[in-house]
Order: C-alpha cells, then sequence, then structure tokens
C-alpha cells in the first residue's frame, strides 16, 4: 500500500523531495528520491530516531536509503547514522578527524545529554556513531539515477567548522541547509562556530540556489532567498562581518 508524504508526518518539497521536522529539538531530516536510491539528509538524534525515519524515508521511496549526507556534526543531526547500515555517508570534508578525536565525541556526548537526551541514548549513539567514507571538500554531483542528480556542497564553515548543504534541481529547486539556516529561533553560535566566515556562507547557499528556490533550514520552516538575506545581514551584524 503507498503512502503519502503527509500520512507520515512529511512536506512534500517538490517531486520526490521532503522534508521532516522531528520532535524536541525541531530538527530537520529531508529526502530525496531517485530510481531504486533516495538520499536522506541529516539522521536525527538517536539510534531509535533514525530506525524510525529509515522505516519512513523507505516507505516513501519503496526502496531502501542508499545514501546519507550528513549536514554538520551536532548530536541532533548525526546520532541517528548507525540506524542507517549500508547506506554511502557522506560529509564535510574534517568531520571524519573530528569524530576520531575522543575529546570531540566526549563534547557531542555531552551536549546531547545537556539537552536532555538520556544518558543511555547518548552512549549508544556515541559508541556507534560512523564515519562518513565520502568527504567533501568542494562540490560532490551525486547521481540518484532516473535523470536525479543532487549537488552536495561544503560551504563552511559557519555554524560548524564543518558544514555541508544539498542542492536538488529541479522546479522548484531545493538547498538543504543545515543550521547554517534556522526559521524557528535565532541561528544558534556555540563554541565551534566560526562567525567571521558564516555570512560567506549563507551568500553560497544563495548563489547554489538562487532567487527561485526553496530553502530548508536546519531548524524550523521551509523558507524562501529572501529570509536566508535578511538572515545573512543579520549575521554579519551581529558578529561585526562586513562585505
Amino acid at each position: 500500500m503507498t503512502v503519502t508524504w503527509e500520512e507520515l508526518g512529511w512536506l512534500r518539497v517538490a517531486a520526490g523531495v521532503g522534508r521532516c521536522r522531528l520532535p524536541v529539538w525541531d530538527c530537520t531530516v529531508g529526502l530525496v528520491v531517485g530510481a531504486d536510491t533516495a538520499l536522506l539528509v541529516d539522521a536525527g538524534s538517536s539510534l531509535a530516531e533514525g530506525a524510525r525515519l529509515r522505516s519512513q524515508a523507505e516507505a516513501l521511496a519503496g526502496h531502501r536509503v542508499t545514501h546519507l549526507a550528513l549536514t554538520h556534526p551536532h548530536f541532533d543531526h548525526v546520532f541517528g547514522a548507525a540506524a542507517f547500515a549500508g547506506a554511502e555517508v557522506f560529509g564535510p570534508v574534517g568531520m571524519d578527524t573530528l569524530l576520531d578525536q575522543q575529546q570531540a565525541r566526549a563534547e557531542l556526548r555531552a551536549d546531547a545529554v545537556r539537552e536532555g537526551l538520556a544518558e543511555h541514548l547518548a552512549d549508544e549513539a556515541v559508541d556507534a556513531l560512523p564515519h562518513p567514507r565520502h568527504l567533501v571538500s568542494g562540490e560532490w554531483t551525486l547521481d540518484l539515477g532516473g535523470g536525479r542528480q543532487v549537488l552536495l556542497a561544503n560551504v563552511g564553515p559557519g555554524h560548524t567548522a564543518h558544514d555541508l548543504a544539498v542542492l536538488v534541481p529541479g522546479s522548484p529547486e531545493v538547498v538543504f541547509c543545515g543550521d547554517l539556516v534556522e526559521e524557528s529561533g535565532e541561528p544558534q553560535a556555540g563554541p565551534d562556530a566560526v562567525p567571521s566566515h558564516w555570512p560567506a556562507a549563507l551568500d553560497r547557499l544563495l548563489e547554489l540556489g538562487g532567487e527561485d528556490a526553496l530553502y530548508v533550514p536546519g531548524h524550523g520552516a521551509v523558507v524562501d532567498a529572501a529570509f536566508v538575506r535578511a538572515q545573512r545581514d543579520a549575521l554579519a551584524a551581529r558578529f561585526g562581518v562586513s562585505r
């Protein structure tokens, strides 16, 4: 039996492209369906959440999730990654090195627990956390078959030292922004943010998508180019960054 995006709580953004806003931290996950392939953008905040996402994504796609793109190394976006065994995992260059560091993994766990994730869930997610197999340093065109291609672009640093965006060509074009863009609250700049480069990262997003694209924030509702531009200007003013 075929299910619809809406029945599973997803928003269909374009043909074969959708997003889901997850509970608790309002993190956004994206799905791009190809021919016998499916790309998930981010993986949720725990192994259990990742497993639910995989089940929903495969019901919508009609086949397994074959590719996973991680936009940045924060727990609410990566802790579900181990639920996608067998998927080709992509991430921004440097994420692998970061996740090799015991201190970085301990900080990920601590941040998750501080934000309310149960300790045993944080422990199992950190222990199973996979490294990206494919590292994007510039741009990477991913062929999902059936005429469907997506562009993975390393547009950071900004929100973190390692920020990846996903552009899905079409009408409209869709850009998954990770937490470089947030709609449901002010963009969060933690200790791993690089504020001096953040406005330039948003300029790059706008170059990728253009004026008519739909931009999917890491948290919140889908926005347009004007919203991204306004957030870019607000961040530049907030951090004293000039063009």
